[in-house]
Parts: structure tokens; sequence; C-alpha cells
């Protein structure tokens, strides 16, 4: 089930970082209220996961299923550049992903 907890959280991880954007600074009250949302529930997930995996395993894996997906809405939503290099860069932290949940038992 930790698994399960870590994905949710790193999805909502993806969720309040895109969200940022979209507040404008903390002026726009609804994707203000929907980012801190987000936030609370995606550190909520994180904490459960903690429960039954590794921490250092649980917080990459949460962090680099933020980044990947906040740097791929990036590029698909507000137009950032997509470079070889970039993306290369990206499929390494996915590598780590993937790495480091074949690498924990459980």
């Amino acid at each position: 089930m930790g698994w399960i907890y870590l994905l949710g959280a790193g999805l909502l991880e993806i969720g309040w970082a895109i969200g940022l954007k979209y507040t404008q600074g903390f002026t726009r009250p609804m994707p203000t209220v929907l980012t801190v949302a987000s936030m609370v529930f995606s550190l909520g997930l994180l904490g459960l996961a903690l429960k039954t995996l590794p921490l250092g395993t649980a917080y990459a894996i949460w962090t680099g299923i933020g980044t990947v997906g906040t740097v791929i809405l990036g590029i698909l939503l507000f137009g950032e550049a997509a470079t070889a290099f970039r993306l290369a860069c990206v499929g390494l932290i996915l590598a780590g992903i993937v790495g480091l949940k074949l690498a924990t038992p459980a």
C-alpha cells in the first residue's frame, strides 16, 4: 500500500507545482486554495507511505515523480523548451526512480 500512497503523493506534487504557476503569486483565490490543498494531501500521502517505505527511497521517488511530471507539463502547458538534452536528463531522473523502486524490497 505504501507504493500506492507514494504514487498519489507524487502526482499531487505535480499538481501543486503546476498550481503555483496558476496562483500568480498567490493572488488568485481558487488556484491558491487548490494548490495549498494539493500540498497538504501530497505531504499526507507521503507520510502514510513512510510507514512502510524507507525514507531516502520514498523522498527521492516523490520528488522524482514531481520533477518529471512538472517538466513534462511545463513543456505541454507552458511551451517550455523540449531540447534533446533536457529530455535526456528527465530520462535519467526517470531511470533513477525505476532503479530505486527495483532496489527496494516490498
